[in-house]
Parts: structure tokens; C-alpha cells; sequence
């Protein structure tokens, strides 16, 4: 039954709505301007102005900010001055309108809105798969299990960033397959939308120079390009030649001072290279701006658990990219071990969901099972499906952060997830069973948890997140009692 405020309603609401503290583009657009002219003086000035508009919140965000910015002696504070100073004058403008402005805070407002209206998850980010197609065939890649014929159409790309922005999403990233198969598609969508922000997840191989002109054109496209360390283990698991097309790709981008990261999986073989010292120096080199660290996941039918990291691996990753983060000028995330900074699984539409491109609604990007397509379903209409109303009851699955999947680590409950939600495999190709996916985590699940508990009891952070989630807690005990009164 569709909601009554359909998404063509949404979208007349948003349009009426007001910029917080009289915050606008042009502002935004100024405020870059004076920042260019003299980083070094006028970015502390700057910070007095977020401050303003921030409206008391993200304090802890503002104060790492704040001090990135005013103590030389940062790692951040040369990364700062280094993106100011390479990264193209208007591409930085559209992007601090796009994801600071648009993303993080107008976007935030509606958000917490409709999360409160309809008492379910609202995303903050959409992934969606323009195609399964690949140029690559990458050894132990989820994405392959898919197949290579499945496409959203431009339509489709374009009604789903209508309906998120009818949200307040206006930050989307792209997964596959190879994202680029679409590049013209691609191109289009960011003209259409020139209101948000895409990032993409890409083998880099077809990025080219007629391909980062018009990056640079549009101005709110960013690749992260996918890497497995250096020469021998990326060729080892994507083919011979790819580790010098991906050179040439990031040689491209950093001479059109465009903005790129970089998409690591870490894995039991290539721990070593895509984690060491030396790879990340190497790529903040090339130029990447920032790294996305992402666990090998066994899905699939004809994935190997050879693959999975071992415990003592895990706890060595989190150690190094914790270390990382304190020395280098790298943005760096970890997300099988950053949960704490998030309050947990952000699958399930709580901060993101997954759509492939066949249509179907994943609740994240490594579970791929639904209840819902978007050819069939509005996405207000999938976050209040059994599966997602699933997540939205049962997050966190775990009190400790380094245990937040209802996979990985905690299998018996995405068991129970599908199980009661009646959710289907979206495999077209090799369907696979929930009971058959998380029995290949049942042991990896075991021997993590022990490991995680005295990580997590000897986190530095563990008080800080705790107390966040009393304050939260609170809030919302409030905003119940307020509900249940207006009620009465």
C-alpha cells in the first residue's frame, strides 16, 4: 500500500525547505574562495564560521577539525593545505556545497525527519550498481557471482536520486560490476543532478583523459580506485598489467588536480602488502586522498573462507590503521572496525543500503538477500519491509563494535533475519542460502569473538562511545515520553 506521502510529495516539501542559519550555496561558494587566497590564515577563520552554522552539533568532529587546522604538528594539517592547494578551485567548491552543505547538513535535517515521522531507517548514503558488467574478472569478487548482462537504466539511476533526495540524500556511490562500462550514463546523471555528490568504487583501468575531462566538467564525480597492494598481489587477483593501467589512471587524475582515493579488501594472503608501511606511503604518493579498508567477505556459493583474515590479522589491522590515522595524511576508513564511530552495522538503510542492478534492494552490500525491488516498491516503501524493519529493530547486533555484522560476526542473527523476514537470495546466477553463507562464517565468528572482546575492553575509545549511547538513550527516551503526551 503506497505511503500517503508518495515521493512526488517529498518532493514538493523539500523544495520549500529553508537553509539552516541563512547558510547558502553562494556562501559556501565565497567561504572557498577566501579560504584559497590564504589557507594557512584564514582556515581558522573558517572553522569559526562552521561553528556558527553547526548549531552545536558534531562537536567532537568540529574540535579533530579544529585542531587538523591550527597545530602544524597534525597529520591532517598538511593534508588540508594539500588538498586546498591541488585539488581544482571549483571541484573543491561543488564539493563542500554537495557533501558539507547538501549531504551533511540540510540533508541531515531531512533525514532525522522522516526518521521520526515513519519510525524506521533512513539512509544518509545510497549504493546502487549501474551495471554487473566487468572488464575484470577479479579473483574472489562478490560482484561476479551477479553475472555480466544486468543494468539499471538511465531512468532508474535517475528515479532512485530522485527519491533519495527527496530524503535528503545526496550522496551516492557506485558499485558493480565496473562502474565505468556506464561512463557516459555516469557523466549524465552527475549533470542532472549537479545538487549531489557520486563517488565511485573502480577498477580504474578505464579511466582515461578524455574520460577526467570531463570529471573535472561535471565536478562531483570521485573515484575510489580498487587496489590489493602493490604490483604482484593487485595483478595476482586482477589480472597481469592492471597495477600500471591503475598507476596511469591515478598519474591522470592527480595532473588534472582532481580528487581520487583508493578501495582496499584485505584478505588472509595480502595482509602483509595492502597493509604495510611502505603501500600506504606509496599510494599518499600517487596522490590518494583517502583509503577505504574493506574485510573479505566469503559470499557466494564458490567463495573460498581460504581468504578470510585470520584473528590475530584483525587485530593487527586495527592497530596499524589506528596508527596510520594518528601519523599519515590519508583519510582513512575501516569499516569492519570502525563501528564504533558509528554506532554499529549501517546496514539496512540506517546509514546506507545496496541496489543491484537488477533492481533488487540488499540491506548492504556483502548480504545479498531481499524482499524488495525497486521496479516494484517506492525506497519508503523497502525501508518498512519486514527485512529492513528486520535491521531497524535489531541494531546494534552486537554491544561490542568489533563484532557489528549480523553475518560475519554474529551469523545466527541474519539466519534469523531472513529466515522470518522471508527475504530471498538475489544471486541470479547461484542462488545461495542464508544457512549456507553464514556457515561458512560460524568458525571465523567463533575464534574473532574472544579476540574482539579484549580489543574491544582495551579500546582507548570504548568510553567515549559508551557514554555517546547513554546521551543518545536519553534523547530518545525523551522524544518518546513527548510523542506518548501529544498522543494522550
Amino acid at each position: 500500500m503506497p505511503f500517503a506521502n508518495s515521493p512526488e510529495k517529498l518532493r514538493k516539501e523539500e523544495n520549500v525547505m529553508r537553509l539552516p542559519n541563512g547558510v547558502t550555496e553562494f556562501a559556501i561558494k565565497q567561504a572557498v574562495n577566501f579560504l584559497t587566497k590564504d589557507p594557512e590564515k584564514n582556515l581558522p577563520k573558517l572553522m569559526d564560521w562552521v561553528d556558527k552554522i553547526s548549531r552545536g552539533e558534531f562537536e567532537n568532529q568540529r574540535r579533530s577539525a579544529r585542531d587538523a587546522i591550527e597545530n602544524p604538528a597534525n597529520p591532517y594539517h598538511g593534508y588540508i593545505l594539500k588538498i586546498i592547494n591541488n585539488i581544482d578551485r571549483e571541484v573543491l567548491k561543488t564539493f563542500f556545497v554537495n557533501f558539507i552543505l547538501n549531504a551533511n547538513i540540510i540533508g541531515w535535517d531531512r533525514e532525522e525527519e522522516l526518521r521520526d515521522r515513519y519510525g524506521c531507517n533512513i539512509p544518509w548514503v545510497i549504493l546502487l550498481d549501474p551495471t554487473s558488467a566487468c572488464n575484470l574478472h577479479c579473483t574472489g569478487c562478490w560482484a561476479a557471482e551477479y553475472g555480466n548482462k544486468l543494468n539499471l537504466s538511465f531512468d532508474e539511476i535517475d528515479d532512485i536520486i530522485e527519491q533519495g533526495k527527496a530524503m535528503g540524500v545526496y550522496f551516492y556511490i557506485y558499485t558493480g560490476g565496473e562502474p565505468l562500462v556506464r561512463k557516459k550514463d555516469l557523466i549524465a546523471i552527475c549533470e542532472k543532478h549537479p545538487d549531489c555528490e557520486f563517488l565511485s568504487f573502480t577498477n580504474g583501468t578505464l579511466i582515461d583523459e578524455a574520460f577526467a575531462d570531463e570529471m573535472l566538467r561535471v565536478k562531483n564525480f570521485v573515484p575510489a580506485i580498487s587496489v590489493e597492494g602493490f604490483e604482484e598481489a593487485t595483478d595476482g587477483r586482477r589480472g597481469e598489467g592492471t597495477y600500471q593501467k591503475v598507476l596511469r589512471a591515478m598519474s591522470i587524475l592527480r595532473a588534472k588536480r582532481l580528487p581520487f582515493g583508493i578501495s582496499c579488501c584485505y584478505t588472509r594472503e595480502n595482509f602483509e602488502s595492502i597493509t604495510s608501511e611502505e603501500f600506504y606511503d606509496t599510494m599518499i604518493g600517487m596522490g590518494s586522498l583517502f583509503v577505504w579498508f574493506f574485510h573479505y567477505m566469503p559470499v557466494g556459493n564458490d567463495a573460498s573462507t581460504d581468504l578470510l583474515p585470520t584473528a590475530e590479522q584483525r587485530r593487527e589491522m586495527i592497530r596499524r590503521i589506528r596508527d596510520y590515522r594518528h601519523r599519515k595524511p590519508m583519510f582513512a576508513m575501516d569499516f569492519q572496525n570502525d563501528a564504533e564511530y558509528v554506532g554499529g552495522c549501517i546496514a539496512g538503510g540506517r546509514r546506507y543500503f545496496h541496489i543491484n542492478a537488477n533492481g533488487d534492494i540488499d540491506p548492504c552490500v556483502f548480504i545479498h538477500y531481499s524482499d524488495s525491488n525497486i521496479r516494484e516498491k517506492t525506497i519508503l516503501e523497502t525501508l518498512r519491509s519486514p527485512l529492513f524493519m528486520a535491521y531497524h529493530d535489531g541494531q546494534p547486533f552486537n554491544e561490542n563494535m568489533f563484532r557489528p555484522c549480523p553475518m560475519l560476526e554474529n551469523p545466527t542473527k541474519l539466519r534469523a533475519i531472513v529466515s522470518e523476514s522471508g527475504a530471498k537470495s538475489t544471486d541470479l546466477q547461484s542462488p545461495e542460502s542464508a544457512d549456507h553463507l553464514c556457515a561458512k562464517c560460524d568458525k571465523y565468528a567463533e575464534c574473532w569473538a574472544p579476540e574482539a572482546a579484549e580489543a574491544w575492553e582495551q579500546n582507548p575509545g570504548r568510553a567515549r562511545y559508551e557514554k555517546k549511547q547513554e546521551y543518545l538513550d536519553h534523547v530518545q527516551q525523551e522524544r518518546r515520553e513527548r510523542e506518548a503526551k501529544v498522543g494522550q
